[in-house]
């Protein structure tokens, strides 16, 4: 009995013990090293410094060589990357349904068009009921409102444009009205991206054939072709108006700004479309709007907006960008803009509207005398949702959907060598692939210690690691006794949340530093975080590349600052797992292995679990998973070792083999074992 007691009292005191020391070192993880603000004017700064700025030009000639080049390369580079090659080159499908009659003059044809294979779009088309010759058309698009077509200032917007005799189409926003749901998120875009295909194609395309399908009209005049919307599709308007020559005549409303302007004005940024990848390195909004001369353009902003794109900040850049431009065309008058004050909020009303229709008035009518701007009242010509309902296949394709059947067949390359010599080759061709996919950086590290503390027999060194004068990471680093070797700690949740693993490190003999790269722990971005994070990837960088690289280049600096003594990776979570396994697979030096709890077994377990970019911006880095899975970045890790704390059973399927290949390259080892 008095054996059993003292045990028991020893166990007490152990765990005791080590409670206390767990929460000491949770104190010393948790010690704030950097300004809260710094991450934030830090990714302002780099975002702010890629931004394209608008070229000097002196003639027509040369700003048609620079307009050309811009428009092409955002095609192509941008909007039309992957698979969105092909659906590009689809044929445009229209199926007209039922039409709704008993109007003052006009008539509701109820249709759907496909924007590319599977996915299609409900639309109206307001149709004068007398028709002669060419008439003007309007493509209407609508932002971020949950009635989507439906909108009452849409509504009367289009009646307004057939009583005028324009021909109105009136079309579904993805996400919105009709296209509702969880698949059609903005955030479930990158998806896509993920797969190599652009997530912007889908938007585009979705304007693209609106447009194919006015001109294909019998009517359409393809000099008058108008389109406009409010705040997302004011989005729409200068996208799809810049780069389809088509557009004629636009009218964008309280819907972007330039990057530029972004950069210090966070209320602007905008879902994933706003900031699609590599976006600003081939063009600006800023360019966008110059890209209109010399065709009509009004810029709608609000005075009091209380969404984004207020009128004091978004608009001066855009007029000053566009203006020259219009000039050298002597066409100065057809760029206008308007603030609107009343009621100056987030808007498309009366006075919004009446401008729109001045705007017609004096393009698409000119000349005409009887033509009057003031809307013709149309409250009791207003339809209720469902009654503008438009019938839709069973099934129909979704951001989800197309970015499942994206994924099957990748990555491209899956099988690997079993070839000593070819293995060899593979690893180091992977390793060049995949420092492009992720815009990999080569940082060296400036330390500065920002403090020092103990507490028991822990030392803690606070640093400040500096990256190239461009990035800060905050670091602890904690050692007992005399350590041999070098453990970096990441997680998820950031470092203060690692007190258990890092006692554990220290119990085994390793010197722990516990770091918060980009985006995690103390580096959380502290406004509109996953935005700036998506903007990093529209000036041309990739937030998992900065993550990585910061990694590899703290993990060079430790082997460095403490006699080369080994240096390995433990991360905690899925976003740091992949974010350890990618820097080992970059650098075969420095990193001596990588011990990784929580992780996913393929990287298509983000799709399958229908993650958007807001939940975590790292995991969908462009194009990874066509060039690269997990089996393939533990392929390129090896043969130093990576080990999967409680594998989930998709990592025991996907990795189930991998002894074989580090057979392959002279090692022995199972990083499921």
């Amino acid at each position: 009995m008095v054996r059993l007691c003292g045990l028991i009292f020893f166990l007490v005191f152990c765990s005791q013990t080590l409670a206390d020391e767990q929460a000491d070192l949770k104190a010393l993880l948790e010690q704030r090293i950097i300004d809260p603000d710094l991450p934030t004017r830090e990714v302002r700064a780099f975002t702010a410094a890629r931004i394209l700025p608008m070229p000097e030009v002196q003639t027509v000639q040369g700003w048609e060589k620079h307009r050309d080049r811009m428009r092409a390369e955002t095609l192509e580079q941008v909007v039309f990357r992957g698979e969105a090659a092909r659906w590009r080159d689809a044929e445009t499908k229209v199926e007209w349904l039922d039409t709704m009659e008993g109007f003052a003059g006009y008539r509701i044809k109820k249709l759907r068009y496909e924007a590319l294979p599977g996915l299609w779009i409900p639309a109206l088309l307001y149709e004068p009921e007398k028709l002669e010759g060419k008439v003007p058309v309007c493509m209407n698009v609508n932002g971020h409102d949950g009635n989507g077509k439906a909108a009452v200032y849409k509504q009367i917007r289009c009646i307004n444009q057939a009583k005028r005799g324009m021909l109105a189409l009136n079309v579904e926003w993805l996400g919105m009205g009709q296209l509702t749901g969880e698949n059609y998120v903005h955030y479930r875009m990158n998806q896509l991206d993920l797969c190599g295909t652009s997530g912007l194609a889908p938007f585009y395309l979705s304007m693209k054939r609106g447009l194919d399908l006015l001109l294909s009209l019998e009517h359409a005049d393809p000099e008058r072709v108008a389109v406009s919307g409010l705040s997302g599709g004011g989005w729409q308007t200068i996208i799809i108006s810049s780069l389809d020559e088509r557009v004629t005549l636009a009218n964008p409303v309280a819907g972007y700004s330039s990057l530029l302007t972004r950069t210090g004005e966070p209320s602007d940024l905008g879902d994933s479309e706003q900031t699609p990848v590599d976006f600003a390195t081939t063009t600006d909004y800023a360019q966008l709007t110059a890209m209109r001369a010399p065709r009509p353009t009004l810029l709608t902003y609000n005075s009091k907006d209380d969404c984004c794109f207020k009128a004091d900040h978004a608009l001066p850049p855009l007029l000053a960008a566009a203006g020259p431009i219009f000039k050298l065309y002597g066409k100065e008058a057809n760029l206008r803009s308007h603030i609107n004050n009343d009621p100056g909020t987030h808007n498309f009303e009366i006075d919004n509207r009446q401008q729109f229709y001045r705007m017609i008035g004096d393009h698409f009518y000119a000349g005409r005398k009887d033509f009057d701007a003031t809307e013709i009242p149309c409250n009791l010509e207003i339809n209720l949702k469902d009654d503008l309902h438009c019938s839709m296949p069973d099934e129909n394709a979704s951001f989800h959907s197309l970015a499942l059947e994206l994924m099957e067949p990748l990555p491209r390359q899956s099988e690997l060598p079993t070839e000593k010599t070819q293995a060899a080759k593979w690893q180091t061709a992977g390793r060049t692939r995949l420092a492009e996919v992720i815009r990999a950086k080569k940082y060296d590290v400036q330390a500065i210690v920002a403090g020092e503390k103990s507490v028991g027999d822990v030392k803690a060194t606070l640093w400040n690691l500096r990256l190239e004068g461009t990035w800060t990471v905050p670091a602890v680093e904690l050692s007992k006794g005399k350590p041999t070797s070098t453990a970096i700690l990441i997680a998820d949740g950031g470092r203060a949340t690692v007190a258990s693993e890092a006692a554990a490190l220290l119990t085994k003999g390793h010197r722990v530093l516990a770091v918060d790269p980009f985006y995690l722990g103390e580096s959380k971005i502290n406004v509109r975080d996953y935005l700036f994070a998506l903007l990093v990837s529209a000036v041309g960088d990739r937030p998992l590349g900065l993550q990585a690289s910061q990694v590899a280049a703290i993990a060079r600096w430790a082997r460095k600052e403490h006699s080369d003594a080994p240096v390995s990776v433990h991360a905690l979570g899925p976003k740091s797992s992949l974010i350890a396994l990618t820097a080992a697979s970059l650098d075969d030096s420095s990193i001596s292995g990588v011990n990784l709890s929580g992780s996913y077994g393929s990287l298509k377990e983000i799709i399958e679990k229908n993650m958007g970019a807001n939940d975590a911006p790292e995991l969908f880095c462009f194009g990874l998973l066509e060039q690269f899975d997990i089996r393939q970045l533990v392929a390129l890790a090896a043969p130093r070792p990576v080990r999967f704390s409680q594998p989930s059973d998709c990592a025991k399927k996907e990795l189930a083999g991998l002894d074989q290949w580090y057979a392959t390259l002279g090692a022995q080892f199972d990083p499921l074992k």
